[in-house]
C-alpha cells in the first residue's frame, strides 16, 4: 500500500517518479517496478529513445526524457516540465552513473571532476530543484542510488568512492533537514549487480602505471571478465527500494546483496574495533582545564 497521496484533483495514478539513468540496470529496473505498482514514471536519460518500448506498454505513465544530469540548466528545466504536467514529483531517484577504476594518482583532475559532475552535483542539483514542492506538499521521497563503495573503498576505486562518499554525507543532513517536513530519503547501497555498470561505456579507466599494476591490475581485469556474472538481481534491488519506501520506518541506508551487507558490516566491525584501540589516545587531546572551566 502506498504511503504517498495523489494531488485531490489531478488524474495521475498512483505517485509519479522522476528516474535518472533509466535506460537500462537499476533505473530501468526501478522504472518498471514503480510501472507495475500503478505509478507513473518520467524516465529521464541521455538516449530516451531506448526507452520506447517500455513507453509504448504503458501509455501515458511511462514518460521518457532527454536528460543530462550534468546540464544544470536542464535539470531544473525538467523538474519544472514534469511539475506543470502532473502537479508534483512524489519520488526522484538519483540513478545516473558510471564507473571509473584506477588507482588515485592515475586519475586525472578532469577524470575526477567529471565524475563528481555526474555522482554529485547532478543529484545535488535535482534534489534542490524537487524539495520546494515536495516541502509545499509535505511528502515525497528522494532515493540516492549509491553503491557500497559508498561506505568503504579499496585500490582501483578510490574517484569512484569519491563521489559515493560524497553524496552519502550530503544526503544523512538532508534527511534531517527535511524529516519535518514530511520527507524521506533513502540512499541505496547495492552490491554486485548484473547491470551493465562493468561492462562497455558504462566502466572507464584512467592510464595505467605500472607502479600500480599489483594493487590495481587485478581490479581492471576483474571488473570486466565478472560482467554478467554478478549475483545481484537489479529487479529483486528494485523491488526492496520500492518496500523500503513504503515501510513506516524506511531506512536511511539499505544495503543491497550479501556482498554489500558483509562488506558494510565487516567494515564497520572494523572501524569500531580501530577506534576503541586508540580510544585513550583519541580523547586524550582536549585542554587539561577544560574540566574546570566546565565548572
Amino acid at each position: 500500500m502506498s504511503t504517498y497521496e495523489p494531488v485531490p484533483g489531478t488524474p495521475t495514478p498512483g505517485r509519479v517518479w522522476l528516474v535518472t539513468g533509466a535506460t537500462s540496470g537499476f533505473g530501468r529496473c526501478i522504472a518498471q517496478a514503480a510501472l507495475d505498482a500503478g505509478d507513473t514514471v518520467v524516465a529521464a536519460a541521455r538516449r530516451p529513445a531506448v526507452l520506447d518500448d517500455l513507453a509504448a506498454s504503458y501509455p501515458g505513465r511511462l514518460v521518457p526524457v532527454a536528460l543530462d544530469v550534468t546540464d544544470a540548466d536542464a535539470v531544473d528545466a525538467t523538474v519544472a516540465d514534469v511539475v506543470a504536467r502532473f502537479g508534483r514529483v512524489d519520488v526522484l531517484v538519483n540513478n545516473a552513473g558510471r564507473g571509473l577504476v584506477g588507482a588515485v594518482e592515475e586519475t586525472s583532475d578532469q577524470e575526477l571532476r567529471d565524475l563528481m559532475e555526474l555522482h554529485f552535483f547532478g543529484p545535488a542539483r535535482l534534489t534542490r530543484a524537487v524539495l520546494p514542492h515536495m516541502r509545499e506538499r509535505k511528502s515525497g521521497a528522494v532515493v540516492q542510488m549509491s553503491s557500497m563503495g559508498g561506505r568503504l573503498s579499496f585500490a582501483g576505486v578510490g574517484a569512484y568512492s569519491a563521489t559515493k562518499f560524497a553524496l552519502e554525507g550530503l544526503s544523512e543532513a538532508l534527511a534531517v533537514e527535511v524529516a519535518p517536513f514530511g520527507i524521506k530519503v533513502l540512499i541505496a547501497e547495492p552490491g554486485s549487480f548484473r547491470t551493465s555498470f562493468a561492462g562497455g561505456d558504462a566502466l572507464g579507466q584512467t592510464a595505467e602505471m605500472p607502479e600500480y599494476a599489483e594493487t590495481v591490475g587485478a581490479v581492471r581485469t576483474g571488473l570486466p571478465e565478472r560482467d554478467g556474472k554478478q549475483p545481484g538481481d537489479p529487479a529483486k534491488a528494485a523491488a526492496a527500494i520500492l518496500k523500503a519506501l513504503d515501510s513506516e520506518n524506511t531506512p536511511l541506508r539499505l544495503a543491497l546483496g550479501n556482498d554489500a551487507f558483509d562488506a558494510i558490516a565487516q567494515h564497520a566491525d572494523l572501524s569500531l574495533e580501530q577506534a576503541l584501540a586508540w580510544e585513550a589516545l583519541s580523547r586524550g587531546t582536549d585542554f587539561d582545564d577544560l574540566e574546570d572551566a566546565d565548572d
